[in-house]
């Protein structure tokens, strides 16, 4: 069941906010992985931005970070958000939990970075995978809540990971997946998707305010990865701290 005509569904896609380890370890599904004091401001920062809004649902990743991230704004709201596996993190394999650093010399890294619809996380998922998880999960939740929706123009956010989210935006814009590495998506910052009957609309990308932040090149020094490199499981971002 898709979208039905003269209707439309809103998502805002949130990024979690940062963890001690964001940008340097590829935490995946690891247990325990919770927002530090800068992600718990980025939560609040964004609940309070995002406040004002009429929302139908809020979704999230079952991962700590994500459900943390969600909380304030569903507690402003006054909504229970509800957890979905198919938008929990990539299942990296034998990855999880390795610094980014030494992921560089592994043979899949070039794969990952320049052909991801080829890539397969030993032990893991395919890149292919998660972006078949998610873009499911999309098309359902927009229909669910279209045939729910009084208005028929539901908008609903959904709480998730960095390539879960530049999965979701590629598809959106009709873009090949070995494409979606060209997407950046910060800590905390807000993607918005509208779906109708006939084709989704880009309304926001990588959106984390009315700020210059973020947009100075990576410094050389202290680098942890080529500039020409995309960060795996989304890195740390240049926005608010």
């Amino acid at each position: 069941m898709g979208i039905p005509a003269n209707a439309s569904a809103t998502l805002i896609l949130l990024r979690h906010g940062l963890t001690a380890v964001t940008g340097s370890i590829l935490a995946g599904r690891s247990p325990g992985i919770d927002l530090d004091e800068r992600g718990r401001r980025q939560a609040e920062e964004t609940a309070r931005r995002l406040s004002g809004l009429h929302l139908d649902a809020i979704v999230t990743s079952p991962l700590e970070r994500c459900r943390q991230t969600a909380a304030p704004l569903a507690a402003a709201l006054g909504l229970e958000p509800v957890v979905d596996e198919r938008f929990s993190e990539c299942d990296y394999g034998t990855w999880t939990g390795r610094t980014l650093e030494e992921l560089k010399d592994e043979p899949e890294w070039p794969v990952v970075q320049q052909q991801p619809s080829a890539a397969h996380f030993p032990g893991g998922e395919s890149l292919a995978q998660v972006s078949a998880r998610v873009v499911g999960a999309v098309r359902d939740w927009n229909a669910r809540l279209a045939a729910a929706s009084d208005t028929g123009h539901p908008r609903y956010l959904v709480c998730a990971h960095g390539d879960v989210i530049k999965a979701a935006a590629a598809d959106a814009l009709g873009m090949h997946l070995d494409l979606f590495q060209r997407i950046q998506v910060d800590p905390c910052s807000v993607t918005a998707l509208r779906y109708t009957r006939t084709r989704p609309f880009l309304l926001r990308l990588n959106d984390v305010g009315a700020t210059a932040e973020g947009l100075a090149p990576p410094p050389e020094e202290g680098a942890q990865q080529s500039a020409e490199d995309a960060v795996v499981g989304g890195g740390a971002g240049g926005g608010r701290r």
